[in-house]
């Protein structure tokens, strides 16, 4: 199983970054050993003061493609669900300073939330699917997949110039504004149309 990430590919969440508008979709990628376990709570690494949580739309391959067109990228996938991207933003920023690549900060061990994921026959259209991150019952992160700069079949299609799409991978589409630091005793829960896909306690 791969995991692909988008980066940036919400505007206010570009805009509370700082960080340039970009012109084609940011891609990282984080491995298996960056899933969080199943009922186990986030440990904040001693490698960071700042981690942030970063909530996003998934999308589950459904079957195997290589250079897949947007208009049929449709067919390769049958699931979306909800994630966390957790981000340890003190690692990331040193590491985009001097220009080096983010995985440090991206893809450590379990710093990837995979949810419930529901059939796309749910929807009425993945355009316009509505998703929420509560933060101790408050809501932190709430987005919207018609805000995307990039669509999610926009997404697997051009993510699929560039690497096979397997059956089981999950692309991470990116994450709305509202990205904050976690704290230990926290409780995130995050939702699709106020149905709850996780939730977890940082430690």
């Amino acid at each position: 199983m791969k995991i692909i990430c988008i980066g940036r590919n919400y505007v206010d969440h570009i805009s509370e970054l700082n960080n340039e508008k970009p012109t084609e979709p940011v891609i990282f990628m984080k491995p298996d050993t960056a899933v969080l376990p199943k009922k186990t709570p986030f440990v904040i690494p001693p490698f960071s003061n700042d981690v942030h949580h970063e909530v996003e739309l998934l999308v589950k391959i459904c079957k195997v493609g290589k250079y897949i067109d947007a208009k049929f990228a449709h067919k390769y996938y049958d699931e979306i669900g909800l994630g966390i991207d957790f981000t340890a933003r003190d690692v990331q920023t040193k590491l985009k300073e001097k220009g080096l690549p983010w995985e440090k900060a991206k893809a450590f061990d379990h710093s990837a939330v995979i949810g419930a994921f529901l059939s796309i026959k749910d929807f009425s259209s993945v355009e316009n699917i509505n998703f929420e991150l509560k933060s101790n019952g408050t809501s932190v992160q709430v987005g919207n997949s018609n805000l995307m700069l990039w669509k999610i079949d926009e997404l697997v299609a051009y993510v699929s110039q560039y690497f096979t799409l397997k059956k089981g991978d999950i692309i991470f589409t990116g994450t709305p504004k509202g990205v904050a630091k976690v704290t230990e005793g926290d409780v995130l829960e995050g939702f699709i149309e106020e149905k709850q896909m996780f939730k977890i306690q940082i430690k």
